[in-house]
């Protein structure tokens, strides 16, 4: 089992910044893949951005391209999301999401490629 605890969600302007923080706990590993989805009301979860543990392969949906980066830290077990030019359209519920299968740029953005998910944190952008 796997545990992911978001934090670092809030109220920002249209055009600021917020740093996004999930820390893993249990039995993770270097085979692990991590990302980011996110879910705005009335609409399904939608993919933000995902990482291979390693580091070595990052992957972003086109909306956050050159916005949003993807980062992790090994050693204390977290992945970052640090979002700049926040948009009132990225307002959503942000959630940290672990997986042990293959991720490819297809299986990336797919909800059922990660097993394991967090609660979620609210990020709200106003205009």
């Amino acid at each position: 089992q796997v545990q992911l605890v978001e934090s670092g969600g809030g109220l920002v302007q249209a055009g600021g910044s917020l740093r996004l923080s999930c820390a893993a706990s249990g039995r993770t590993g270097s085979s692990y893949v991590m990302g980011w989805f996110r879910q705005a009301p009335g609409k399904e979860r939608e993919f933000v951005a995902t990482i291979i543990w390693t580091g070595i392969s990052t992957y972003y949906a086109d909306s956050v391209k050159g916005r949003f980066t993807i980062s992790r830290d090994n050693g204390k077990n977290t992945v970052l999301l640090q979002m700049n030019s926040l948009k009132p359209e990225d307002t959503a519920v942000y959630y940290c999401a672990a997986g042990t299968g293959v991720v490819t740029p297809r299986s990336a953005p797919r909800p059922a490629t990660y097993d394991y998910w967090g609660q979620g944190t609210q990020v709200t952008v106003s205009s």
